[in-house]
């Protein structure tokens, strides 16, 4: 990994590992993976779904980031109300001021902000490292959470462009 990374993590918030398939064990991976990150100087992003009512309602209990995973004090945590972490967000600005140029997205949900995120990081230019056992869902009602994130590790893995693109890869690759 170059010094040009960062770690996104995205929507890890109460409700949602509550909820999620594996949702403590997603968790301690995301806490170990942060660890690493870390020791290793390499920033750290928080995104926080938020909504006017209900579970992401700013200010509730189940809004809040995941307690095994609290931001440092220098960590920025960006408030985003759509599934796109750059929608309406200063992440985009927050990144170009630091030379950021990969991100490693772990996080919730596949299917909706993981897969918007990525997706829309590599048409603004970014690499993308997907952490394949650090991103969960929940169950649909056609598909079940473990068969959801197995189809976005399939399809995202060199989903990109002629100068970027999207590797999908373990958290025990990362950073070792």
């Amino acid at each position: 990994m170059s010094k040009n990374t960062a770690l996104l993590i995205v929507d890890v918030q109460e409700f949602l590992i509550e909820h999620a398939f594996e949702g403590h064990a997603l968790v301690e991976r995301i806490e170990k993976l942060i660890t690493r990150t870390r020791d290793l100087q390499i920033p750290v992003f928080y995104i926080q779904h938020c909504e006017s009512e209900g579970e992401f309602e700013i200010g509730t209990p189940t809004w809040q980031i995941h307690h095994a995973i609290t931001p440092k004090e220098h960590e920025p945590v960006i408030q985003k109300f759509a599934c796109d972490s750059f929608f309406d967000t200063p992440l985009r600005d927050e990144l170009e001021s630091r030379e950021i140029y990969h991100l490693v997205i772990v996080g919730l949900q596949t299917e909706y902000c993981i897969d918007t995120t990525s997706r829309r990081a590599i048409s603004l230019g970014y690499d993308v490292t997907l952490v394949e056992d650090c991103h969960s869902t929940l169950d649909s009602h056609v598909l079940k959470a473990e068969q959801i994130i197995a189809h976005h590790n399939s399809v995202l893995n060199g989903f990109g462009t002629a100068n970027n693109q999207i590797a999908v890869t373990s958290s025990d690759t990362l950073f070792v």
